[in-house]
């Protein structure tokens, strides 16, 4: 059957073109401002969208789908403001989720920038809290984190001499130690988390980082058909062939709504926890440049490994010295071509500098941006760099004027999927402080829209199937309350999705 959407406003993301109308039949997009059927018949359903704009629902560049999920099952922390604050959103938790004394809790989204002790938790003060009860901490993000002695001991480092602070690759290491959920808790969590995308217009979502851990969820999620949105994976690269062997039927097409994209290294740690590897120092430190975690013999493999296999590679690159490291070992490891053959994607690209863009642009590298640091982390920034520095944090306007094509991601559940805050943030740069962080890296609306459309389709090689508004396409597509072209810039994150539709059919009203 067919629908003839019509009396809207269509932004189709192809240039110029803004439709008022638009035709959709068995979940593809079959003709854009089309004239009108003669009336609505049993074969054509007439929808009157009565002013409404419509554009392509959003492709989620990089986040964690998984972790979102599991986000649901743990204590939230993203607004405490002090070691009380947490302690007594831990305790609560524990009585709503009947927390037994001798089992696990975990609390996730703390920032030790916004806590009035201006510190990381301590072991301590969790062991005073919970002498009995393992608990873990998950810094916002979810680079660091703090353990108690009982929750060390669990997983066996109660020998080490530390505090329970943990960070980059052993904090990783640790919590893959952890106790995994329930299957069917995990199942439930996971249909929270594709709900929540879908309320933020997101059709299509990355799983950013699969370890060897989460193959037993994805063989149960593909098994009962649990996923409704698209989800491309990519696991870390020493899992990578893990994934594959059991996997193979999702390596090249989607099967049951999944894929395989490639793999993922992590060169670095986090700039709002001075673990970014920086050229130069953090302010206020002569000799803090941050953090290595590949050495350039692995990193020289692992692009030598996606080359030879042709398949993707995403690199989290946070500061510039890592940037530079992936693009001075990329060079040497494979051919300019080779490069561009499986589009290398820059994670994050917080502080990669404005004189490195050539090169990215050279080698086919696509830096998909966490613009959404300018808001959350900028006035951290700026005490951890310094203004004029802090305010070249995610160049786009830079990258646009070369002509290079970028996108832009919000690392979930580092925060919410909320694509229209971020493409508010990209045009504002605006600070929590109300600082506007480099107004000349300000972006319009339209670039910022493509961001998230078309550029994302294309990093995923999608652009034929997806991004736009095309006969042709499928139809995933979002309902707008207004237009986000013709609203003032500080408006833009205060729009609302009133639907979203996945090849055809709707699966968020609000």
């Amino acid at each position: 059957m067919r629908q003839f959407y019509y009396n809207g406003n269509i932004i189709t993301m192809e240039g110029s073109i803004i439709g008022q109308s638009f035709t959709v039949e068995d979940g593809y997009f079959i003709k854009i401002n089309d004239p009108e059927p003669s009336s609505p018949s049993s074969e054509t359903e007439w929808i009157n969208l009565q002013g409404k704009t419509v554009m392509p629902a959003f492709l989620d560049a990089h986040s964690h789908l998984s972790s979102y999920a599991n986000s649901f099952l743990q204590a939230q922390l993203d607004d405490a403001g002090s070691f009380e604050d947490i302690i007594n959103r831990l305790n609560q938790f524990a009585q709503d989720a009947k927390v037994p004394a001798n089992g696990w809790i975990s609390g996730v989204g703390y920032d030790h920038n916004a806590l009035l002790e201006n510190a990381h938790p301590t072991r301590s003060l969790l062991d005073q809290a919970f002498p009995t009860t393992a608990v873990v901490l998950h810094h916002q993000s979810r680079h660091f984190g703090v353990f108690n002695t009982t929750a060390l001991h669990r997983i066996g480092l109660d020998g080490m001499d530390h505090d329970g602070y943990l960070e980059e690759n052993a904090f990783v290491d640790a919590v893959k130690k952890i106790p995994m959920p329930a299957p069917d808790q995990m199942m439930d969590a996971y249909k929270k988390a594709l709900r929540s995308y879908a309320t933020y217009g997101i059709t299509t979502i990355q799983e950013g980082m699969m370890v060897k851990q989460m193959l037993p969820f994805y063989q149960m999620l593909l098994h009962n058909k649990v996923l409704t949105l698209d989800i491309i994976g990519y696991p870390q690269i020493a899992d990578g062939d893990i994934f594959y062997d059991a996997l193979s039927e999702c390596t090249r097409n989607y099967h049951e709504h999944f894929r395989l994209g490639g793999y993922k290294i992590i060169l670095d740690g986090s700039p709002q926890g001075r673990t970014a590897w920086m050229r130069s120092s953090y302010k206020g430190s002569d000799n803090a440049f941050g953090v290595s975690t590949m050495t350039d013999d692995e990193v020289f493999a692992a692009v030598q490994k996606a080359v030879q296999d042709k398949r993707q590679l995403l690199a989290h690159c946070n500061g510039d010295a890592a940037v530079e490291q992936l693009l001075t070992i990329a060079r040497q490891a494979a051919s300019p071509q080779e490069l561009k053959n499986i589009r290398p994607v820059i994670i994050h690209g917080q502080l990669l500098s404005k004189d490195q863009l050539p090169q990215v642009k050279g080698l086919g590298m696509i830096p998909s941006f966490f613009i959404a640091h300018c808001y959350y982390w900028g006035d951290t920034h700026i005490k951890n760099f310094g203004l004029d520095r802090a305010a070249t944090i995610c160049p786009a306007k830079s990258a646009l004027n070369q002509r290079l094509l970028f996108t832009f991601h919000q690392d979930t559940p580092v925060i919410k999927p909320d694509m229209l805050e971020t493409i508010w943030c990209a045009v504002t740069r605006q600070t929590r402080n109300g600082i506007v962080l480099g107004a000349d890296e300000q972006i319009p609306v339209y670039e910022a829209l493509r961001a998230v459309t078309i550029n994302a389709a294309y990093q995923y090689g999608e652009k034929t199937s997806k991004g736009s508004i095309t006969p042709g396409k499928i139809a995933d597509f979002i309902i707008l309350d207004v237009n986000p072209l013709d609203t003032v810039p500080k408006q833009l994150k205060e729009i609302s999705i009133l639907a979203t539709y996945k090849s055809g059919v709707c699966i968020y009203r609000r």
